[in-house]
């Protein structure tokens, strides 16, 4: 199955067709994503048996990277559900079957949110500022403020996790699970208004007291960094759908380049197109070169983690030396496509215009570029002497 049969054409050229009106009035792509729904679409990693379409996650990465060409802030919204659709299917490759539930749960039609992301937290999955206090029975009550909660209007299962500060013998313990739409004890915030990615609506997500009962608490790990699957599984899908969205931005930017070369003409040079130009020509190359480094590497790494590769410490390096590869290739490459396209690009309106906004939202999410860098450079040099 490729990914033109699983988002066809038609439905591309309809999400490409609202993209802009979404970014203009700030508001959240409720068409997109009905038709995604009822085209399967966010049942990629679910079984064939359980009516999905049993994707891996290279071909998942490929679906992606394919909608973010039409509209990146619909695909990143749907990444987060996939995240977690796709943690489960590569657990479950492992023989984890924790996460099963997540699975069967999609298949039935659910819809999961990523609430992971804490304003302040550079520790990201290894230690948390929210509160996860220990329940009689074995379920916890979570305080905290969890920020960039993509598909905010729309999600039906929501994954949080917190610390429990007197777990592990009181070395402290991070708690995930799920909330339900139903659960009480959140308030989602309607603060999102930003420079780019607009139809997201990754709205901040007060969490009150909210209560996750033991049967939807699937992992309790230690603080700090750790060789959970779980962490590992989070890591591969993260990133690298992430790695996907970006790619297809810089994709969609060089399209848009080449077409604006090649229909804009040269009053100075009688008429010619500037495609003939040697300096746009350069910069075009430029942006074509580097997207074909990119699209490898993609394919390499989701590629590796769907053939179950043992790449041991290189692991980590790999999947966040992808996203930021991706993210700022594609930040070049628009750049690039905007020079090319000249000062029609700088009015609201443009497409280039509003994948220059959309794209600069890869340098906030994890991993950034500083920390990505650190483990990179530990990798291969060990870590800092203290």
């Amino acid at each position: 199955m490729t990914p033109d049969d699983v988002l066809p054409d038609e439905l591309l050229e309809r999400i490409r067709g609202r993209a802009a009106g979404y970014d203009r009035d700030n508001t959240f792509f409720h068409e997109d994503l009905q038709e995604l729904v009822e085209d399967g679409y966010l049942k990629l990693f679910v079984p064939v048996d359980d009516g999905g379409k049993g994707l891996g996650l290279a071909a998942a990465a490929q679906c992606q990277r394919r909608l973010a060409t039409a509209a990146p802030a619909t695909a990143l919204a749907v990444n987060m559900h996939l995240v977690w659709t796709g943690v489960a299917q590569v657990l479950a490759a492992r023989g984890d079957s924790s996460l099963d539930f997540v699975l069967k749960e999609a298949a039935a039609g659910e819809i999961f949110a990523f609430g992971n992301s804490e304003a302040g937290n550079d520790s990201v999955l290894f230690d948390s500022r929210t509160a996860a206090e220990p329940l009689p029975g074995g379920g916890y009550a979570f305080t905290g403020t969890k920020i960039f909660t993509s598909l905010s209007p729309a999600w039906t299962r929501l994954g949080i996790f917190g610390k429990d500060p007197s777990g592990r013998d009181g070395d402290g313990e991070l708690v995930h699970g799920f909330i339900t739409r139903q659960t009480p004890g959140y308030r989602i915030l309607d603060d999102w208004d930003t420079l780019g990615m607009r139809a997201s609506q990754s709205n901040t997500t007060v969490l009150e007291g909210v209560v996750v009962p033991a049967d939807r608490i699937f992992r309790k790990l230690p603080v700090g960094p750790n060789r959970d699957p779980l962490i590992f599984a989070i890591f591969a899908c993260f990133e690298t759908l992430l790695a996907a969205v970006y790619t297809g931005v810089g994709e969609r930017a060089l399209a848009v380049g080449v077409e604006a070369a090649t229909r804009r003409t040269s009053f100075k040079n009688n008429g010619r197109s500037y495609a003939q130009d040697p300096d746009i020509r350069w910069k075009v190359a430029e942006a074509a070169m580097a997207m074909d480094n990119l699209y490898p590497q993609l394919a390499s790494v989701t590629a590796d983690v769907d053939n179950l590769a043992d790449h041991g410490p290189q692991w980590f390096p790999k999947l966040v030396g992808l996203k930021v590869n991706a993210t700022e290739t594609a930040r070049r490459v628009v750049d690039l496509a905007i020079r090319v396209s000249g000062g029609s690009s700088y009015f609201r309106g443009s497409e280039l215009e509003r994948l220059y906004r959309d794209v600069l939202a890869g340098m906030f999410h994890p991993s950034d570029d500083e920390s990505a860098h650190n483990t990179v450079a530990t990798a291969w040099l060990g870590p800092l002497e203290e």
